[in-house]
């Protein structure tokens, strides 16, 4: 969404300048540090996009600062090393710290300039590879050529275009992710990360610094919010939030700025906040189980996603893709849906949405023998795995879904089959499935049991 952010270390104020003049005038943004001392208090206040570090200073050198920075994993952004009296031993150990090249002086202007290109070029390259990556099996464009999937894709380009916080709604499988991806891709901010955030996933007690990053004795270790800089910080499933995750969430919102754990000084929100849920956040919010700021603040611009069987026109097309995309990705032998299929296809319910069929397109390209796929080996596909849920009501049990959707199914079922055992006794439950009642309250709550419905 902007020019390159970089960081110029270096003790010799003439040199200091100089880096600075050139690189402004090729549209960078520039700030300067005279020291290590004062290299460290830059990196604390922003995270830039490119440093190029001078070795020898008077404080602290550069390899020193180096090792510093790359403690807690990976460097925070591609590091230039630069040095008048280097030795060889003193550029293997700047690569083997991870930094990306080594500049002699007197510094080649036409090298510096070309060093900063590659090294920003190959930084976002691997940050794309990533984000890919994530991204395999998702469309670049939501498939579908019904009237209302037309709609929504006009409506998120125009979305797109304005740095406006979303909160994408919908029932689970139905694309809210992959909405998420085109909104990204069609932004301003699009050569920039998309990070995707499972905020259930999120340890309660490290909510702050996995969202902030912390600090502590000079190291930095950036949060999902600095990870995101310049690009789409997607929150997904943001009704889990506990109480303390909302309150940190809201506070950085509101001031549209953080402080890390264990720093002290603020750091600016430089992302776009993409929420999703399958929950009714309003509801959430009247239940007094959802902060009322925190929903106005993520509800600037709502979007939501049609179930598949509102858009049952479209399966055909999104059977093709995905048997496209299956022999292409994981080079499974081709299989196309007869007519009485794919007619039957149409008029499921699809509970689990896009997710499911795609699951189910899987399924039956690995374990079929044959080109064709027909009705009846549909039907047995989409009816495997049937058991008794509680009251002894029938359920199916998708199992052509990811792990987590599938532990959440189960556990679903599992609960509301002790709490029918116990008649809504909560304790009683508790003490059966060896749980301390809060966490089993917060478990409920997470995979859709309402308590006051049980209740005798």
């Amino acid at each position: 969404m902007s020019e390159a952010y970089i960081l110029v270390v270096d003790d010799e104020p003439d040199i200091r300048g100089l880096v600075q003049e050139i690189l402004q005038d090729e549209g960078y943004r520039v700030a300067v540090a005279e020291n290590g001392e004062c290299a460290r208090k830059a990196m604390r206040e922003r995270r830039p996009d490119l440093a190029l570090l001078d070795i020898w200073m008077p404080d602290v050198d550069g390899i020193t600062l180096l090792k510093e920075w790359g403690e807690s994993g990976d460097l925070p952004c591609p590091i230039v090393m630069m040095s008048g009296h280097g030795t060889v031993e003193t550029a293997v150990e700047a690569t083997r710290l991870g930094a990306y090249d080594f500049l002699e002086k007197p510094l080649s202007l036409a090298k510096l300039l070309l060093t900063v290109e590659r090294a920003l070029e190959t930084d976002r390259l691997q940050q794309e590879n990533l984000g890919l990556r994530s991204q395999s099996s998702q469309p670049m464009e939501p498939v579908g050529k019904s009237a209302a999937m037309h709609r929504l894709r006009e409506q998120v380009r125009r979305i797109a275009v304005h740095d406006t916080w979303v909160l994408i709604t919908g029932e689970p499988g139905s694309g809210r992710e992959t909405f998420a991806h085109f909104l990204h891709s069609q932004s301003p901010r699009r050569a920039n990360p998309f990070v995707k955030v499972a905020v259930s996933a999120i340890p309660r007690e490290n909510a702050a610094r996995e969202l902030f990053g912390s600090e502590q004795d000079g190291q930095i270790r950036y949060g999902i919010f600095e990870q995101a800089r310049g690009g789409t910080l997607f929150l997904d499933e943001v009704a889990d939030m506990d109480e303390e995750a909302q309150s940190h969430l809201l506070g950085a919102l509101e001031k549209n700025a953080f402080v890390r754990v264990g720093g002290s000084e603020p750091v600016s929100i430089n992302a776009r906040i993409v929420a999703a849920t399958q929950e009714n956040l309003a509801e959430r919010v009247r239940q007094g189980e959802f902060r009322e700021e925190l929903f106005f603040h993520l509800n600037v611009v709502p979007l939501h996603i049609p179930s598949l069987r509102e858009h049952a026109e479209d399966i055909s097309e999104l059977l093709c893709y995905y048997v496209d995309h299956f022999v292409i990705h994981e080079r499974l032998p081709y299989r196309h849906f007869d007519v009485r299929a794919q007619n039957f296809m149409r008029n499921y319910p699809w509970p689990g949405n896009v997710r499911e069929l795609k699951n189910l397109v899987q399924r039956l390209m690995i374990l079929g023998s044959s080109e064709e796929v027909g009705l009846e080996e549909v039907q047995t596909a989409l009816t495997a795995a049937v058991s008794e849920g509680p009251g002894g009501a029938p359920f199916a049990l998708n199992l052509d879904q990811p792990l987590r959707q599938a532990r959440e199914e189960f556990e679903k079922i599992y609960l509301e089959y002790q709490l029918d055992k116990y008649k809504g006794n909560v304790s009683r439950v508790a003490q059966e499935v060896g749980m301390e009642r809060t966490h089993l309250y917060r478990k409920m709550r997470a995979v859709g049991i309402e308590i006051k419905d049980r209740k005798p």
